[in-house]
């Protein structure tokens, strides 16, 4: 299992390890029943605090990804990339697809590059 975080982001540590971990769920790199290592061995990995590492494995655990059980760690859970009837109000939870668009904009970077980039990682998800 191979996550990265950038620890001088805006998006806060816990954040990027639990999209780390939805990503590797929804791209069919972490399976139901796969066991994820431990929130200190995770932490050791990173190089940051196990209540960060604890705060994402709850996170992904409130949203169904993982099972969470005392003294058996966290467990991907069996679950279907759910439909989502409403997706135009949760596609930017928490403005960030806008922010990311925005700083990439105030880089220079084109509409059309972002797009780009956007489609090819939409296509690594399926």
């Amino acid at each position: 299992m191979e996550i990265r975080i950038v620890l001088d982001s805006p998006v806060p540590v816990y954040r990027q390890i639990a999209d780390g971990v939805r990503t590797l769920c929804v791209s069919g790199e972490l399976k139901a029943a796969d066991r994820l290592p431990t929130v200190r061995e995770l932490a050791g990995d990173l190089g940051v605090h196990f209540n960060t590492v604890a705060e994402a494995y709850r996170i992904l655990a409130e949203e169904g990804w993982l099972l969470l059980e005392r003294r058996r760690g966290a467990t991907v859970r069996d679950r279907a990339v759910p439909d989502a009837p409403s997706a135009r109000q949760h596609l930017d939870e928490g403005g960030r697809l806008q922010a990311l668009v925005a700083n990439l904009r105030s880089k220079g970077f084109s509409k059309d590059w972002i797009r780009r980039e956007l489609q090819a990682a939409l296509e690594d998800t399926e």
